[in-house]
């Protein structure tokens, strides 16, 4: 890694989104205290600048989102250099008028997961400020590069559940009723992970299916999912490029930057 300029800006991909470089990329092993990431780190480039791309859920998507090395991969991007991070994965919509093929820039997470190790900090009695769960830096970027042929949304409230089932039509509904617009497995910890690492950190979300509760069909299905994001990945991709491309700086930013006047209780990488 040491002939390669280190990358500020990173790419985690989501459920079908294992690649990212058209173009040569360096992979690059890291170790952490956390354990090995889901997978080697590609190093590329975008428009001349060094980028970092993990696929979340491993190459071969060999992880489930309950068992996601979270805290491995943000690690293990911080110590290669990255200061931000854009987080495109799939979600299901909550809203009929968000049919598959939206993209949504989300504002606000609802976290419903449990049992996930969630936090760096076991200890210290550190707490990070959260009411803006992503960066507004970030999400402009993503919004300037919307693309004509996703309809792009450009805020909603992610909920994030336990997974790997989908959920029911009863939760659905509850959730919709709740005024949340998207419901996804893999968004916490990784954007709290990303905070407490001082991060930015940006999800932008493929609209793959209509949740249960809002339609009568059977349900979601797994093998819809998967077909619905590899229609739509090439243009998704590009747009994900784009907002890369349109980042101005590549540090942290104020607000993401939160560990003023705190002793932490280990050395940031």
């Amino acid at each position: 890694m040491s002939s390669h300029p280190r990358p500020a800006l990173a790419v985690i991909g989501g459920s079908g989104f294992y690649d990212f470089f058209d173009n040569e990329a360096t992979i690059v092993e890291v170790d952490t205290p956390y354990g090995a990431p889901s997978a080697g780190i590609a190093v590329g480039e975008v428009e001349g600048r060094p980028v970092a791309f993990l696929p979340r859920h491993g190459k071969n998507h060999e992880f489930a989102p309950h068992t996601l090395p979270y805290r491995a991969n943000l690690w293990a991007l911080r110590a290669l250099g990255v200061r931000r991070i854009f987080a495109p994965c799939a979600v299901g919509s909550l809203r009929a008028d968000w049919g598959p093929g939206t993209v949504a820039v989300p504002d606000q997470l609802v976290d419903r997961t449990s049992g996930r190790p969630q936090t760096y900090f076991d200890g210290g009695g550190i707490h990070v400020s959260f009411a803006d769960p992503y960066c507004e830096e970030l999400r402009a970027a993503a919004i300037k590069a919307e693309s004509d042929e996703l309809h792009m949304m450009h805020a909603a409230t992610m909920v994030v559940v336990e997974g790997p089932r989908f959920s029911t039509r009863a939760e659905s509904r509850w959730f919709a009723a709740q005024g949340w617009e998207l419901v996804n497995m893999t968004g916490h910890p990784e954007a709290v992970l990303a905070r407490e690492l001082e991060m930015c950190y940006a999800a932008v979300a493929l609209v793959t299916d209509l949740d249960a509760g809002l339609e009568e069909g059977e349900g979601v299905r797994a093998v819809d999912v998967f077909a619905e994001f590899k229609r739509n990945l090439v243009p998704f991709k590009e747009l994900i490029r784009r907002a890369v491309a349109a980042v101005d700086s590549t540090e942290t930013c104020d607000k993401c930057r939160v560990h003023a006047e705190v002793s932490l209780p280990f050395e940031l990488p």
